[in-house]
């Protein structure tokens, strides 16, 4: 098993969640989070007033998927939030030991 964390724009999100959708994955957890990489923010003009926005508005998205599925969610994730500008984001896979159902106590892949 393995956690996918993908860092996105927040307009590619309702995209990378369809995608998502269209191969049967539906469970995913979505966070508002602040960050920079390479984009290293932007200059924005407010009343007339330059300044510097270090932190870019992102979408962190987690799943937790069989290691089967591991390629084709990557595939789907990186074909919708691609616009081949800089800040597109960026995907980390993370392996994952177990899991536990609180509900009914299953445990491994059962339990995703």
């Amino acid at each position: 098993m393995v956690k996918i964390e993908a860092f996105l724009r927040p307009s590619a999100l309702e995209r990378v969640q369809d995608a998502l959708h269209s191969i049967g994955i539906v469970g995913m957890s979505v966070s508002e989070v602040r960050g920079f990489g390479r984009q290293r923010g932007h200059r924005e003009v407010y009343r007339g007033a330059e300044y510097q926005v270090d932190y870019i508005p992102k979408m962190k998205l987690e799943i937790a998927i069989k290691d089967s599925d591991q390629e084709q969610v990557i595939a789907k994730i990186s074909e919708a939030a691609k616009t081949g500008e800089v800040g597109d984001g960026k995907i980390f896979i993370v392996p994952i030991s177990d899991a536990y159902r609180i509900r009914t106590g299953e445990s491994g892949e059962v339990a995703l």
